[in-house]
C-alpha cells in the first residue's frame, strides 16, 4: 500500500462534504495482564522511556513486545480510545494489516508440503479463466510470483473507484470476486511478470483464492484449524469472518492534515480476503513468530528453508520477500537483518519480526494508520528507526 496519497486526500475532501460516520467499533474496555514479569527487564525503563516519547509527540497509542536474552519485556504508552480515555495495554488487541499476509503465507507452504500446491505452477491452474483474461501478468504469474510480489499485478488497494466505495460504505465486507473485479482492465506495475517487484495486496487476494479452489474449503477456517487454533493464539481475529472482542483498539488518522486525530476503525479496505483483516496482540503476535522462526515447528525444515528464499528483491526499496515471509535489513547501516512482515492500513499499523542473528523477537502495534503521508506517518518511521536502534544496539 504505497500510493494512497491522492487517494486519502480525495477521501478527506469528500469526507468533509458528506460528512465522517461514527466508528461502528464499541468503546475499548479496559484489559488485564498476568504473570507479566516485564519489571525484571533491565532494559525495561529504556524501552518504556521510546514509547512514552513518541505518545507525548502526537503518536496515539503504542503497545510493545521485545524478548531478548534478558527475558520478555512488554510495555506501552498512549491511549487504546481516545473518547473513552481508555489507556493502551499490551494486551490489546489492534488490528495487524499486512502482518496477515505471513499468516496466508504459512498456510501455503503447508498445503505445498503436502502436495496440495505448487508454487511454481501458473495460477491460471486454480483462478478462474476470465480473471486470467483481464487481469494484466495474470496468464504468466506463478503462486511463487504472487507471495513474492513479482507478478507486477496491479493493487486493488490503488483503486480510485474501490475507495469511493469504501467511502460510500465504510464498514461493507467485501468479497474476493468484488475485490478482482477493480483490477481487471488495469495496467500492470511492470511487465513481464517475473521481471521486478512491486509490493501488491492483489497478490494475496489471489492466493486465497487459489487455497479455496485448491482445497474446497474457506481460507480462514483453514487458518483457524491449522494455525490459531493449535497455536492457541485466543486473541486473534479475522475480521469479518471473526467478531472482534470489547479489548479491540481503536484506530485514527490525521485525516485532515490539521492534528486532529480522526477515528477510522471502521473503514474496511478489504478486510478478511487474504491481504489483511488479523486483529491481534502483542502476545500472540510473539507466539506466531516464535514458533514459526525459533522454534520451527510449524513447518517441515524444508518448507520453512523455502520459504525464507529470496529469488529477487529491490534494494532501493527494502523490498525482499521470500513466501510472503519480508526479509527487512535494520539500523543505519542496515547492519540487522529481521524475517516477518509488517501492516500499514489507514487505521492501524504493526511490525512482527524476529532477527535470528540476535535472536531478538519484536512484535509492535501502534493504532495510528500509516498508509498514507501525514506528519505522524514521518514521525512513526522516526520512532521505528529509534526504537530498533534501542533493542537491538
Amino acid at each position: 500500500m504505497k500510493r494512497l496519497l491522492f487517494i486519502v486526500s480525495l477521501l478527506a475532501t469528500l469526507m468533509v462534504a458528506h460528512g465522517c460516520k461514527e466508528s461502528e467499533l464499541n468503546d475499548t474496555v479496559q484489559c488485564n495482564l498476568s504473570n507479566d514479569s516485564s519489571s525484571l527487564h533491565p532494559r525495561g525503563p529504556q524501552f518504556q522511556a521510546v514509547l512514552d516519547n513518541y505518545t507525548h509527540r502526537g503518536l496515539p497509542g503504542i503497545a510493545l513486545l521485545v524478548r531478548d536474552a534478558n527475558g520478555r519485556w512488554m510495555g506501552a504508552s498512549g491511549m487504546a480510545d481516545l473518547d473513552a480515555g481508555i489507556a493502551m495495554q499490551p494486551c490489546h488487541v489492534s488490528k495487524i494489516a499486512s502482518v496477515t499476509k505471513l499468516f496466508i503465507g504459512v498456510l501455503v507452504m503447508q498445503l505445498v508440503e503436502e502436495g496440495v500446491l505448487d508454487l511454481d505452477a501458473p495460477i491460471a491452474r486454480w483462478v478462474p479463466a476470465h480473471y486470467i483474461n483481464d487481469i494484466a501478468n495474470a496468464r504468466e504469474s506463478t503462486l511463487r510470483m504472487l507471495l513474492n510480489h513479482s507478478s507486477g499485478i496491479a493493487d486493488v488497494i490503488d483503486d480510485q473507484q474501490f475507495y469511493l466505495q469504501v467511502l460510500n460504505n465504510p464498514a461493507k465486507h467485501w468479497t474476493e470476486e468484488e475485490l478482482l473485479d477493480f483490477v481487471c482492465g488495469d495496467e500492470p506495475l511492470f511487465s513481464p511478470a517475473g521481471d521486478s517487484v512491486d509490493y501488491s495486496n492483489t497478490n494475496l487476494l489471489l492466493a486465497a483464492l487459489i487455497i479455496e479452489k485448491a482445497t474446497g474449503r474457506q481460507h480462514q477456517d483453514l487458518l483457524h484449524k491449522r494455525i490459531l487454533n493449535p497455536l492457541a493464539l485466543d486473541h486473534t481475529f479475522y475480521q469479518p469472518h471473526d467478531p472482534l472482542p470489547p479489548s479491540t483498539a481503536h484506530g485514527y488518522f490525521d485525516l485532515y492534515h490539521n492534528n486532529t486525530l480522526v477515528d477510522m476503525s471502521s473503514f474496511n479496505t478489504g478486510s478478511g480476503n487474504g491481504y489483511g483483516g488479523m486483529y491481534s496482540n502483542v502476545l500472540d503476535m510473539q507466539v506466531f513468530i516464535e514458533t514459526l522462526l525459533r522454534q520451527k515447528t510449524l513447518l517441515p525444515a524444508a518448507a520453512l528453508q523455502e520459504m525464507q528464499t529470496v529469488y529477487i528483491g529491490d534494494e532501493a526499496e527494502n523490498e525482499f520477500y521470500g513466501v510472503s515471509l519480508r526479509k527487512e535489513f535494520f539500523g543505519k547501516n542496515r547492519q540487522w537483518i529481521g524475517y516477518g512482515h509488517r501492516g500499514r492500513d489507514l487505521a492501524y499499523s504493526a511490525d512482527l519480526y524476529y532477527f535470528p542473528d540476535q535472536d531478538i523477537t519484536v512484535a509492535l502495534i501502534v493504532n495510528y494508520g500509516t498508509d498514507a503521508k501525514s506528519d505522524l506517518r514521518e514521525l512513526f518511521f522516526e520512532f521505528r528507526e529509534n526504537l530498533v536502534e534501542a533493542i537491538l544496539n
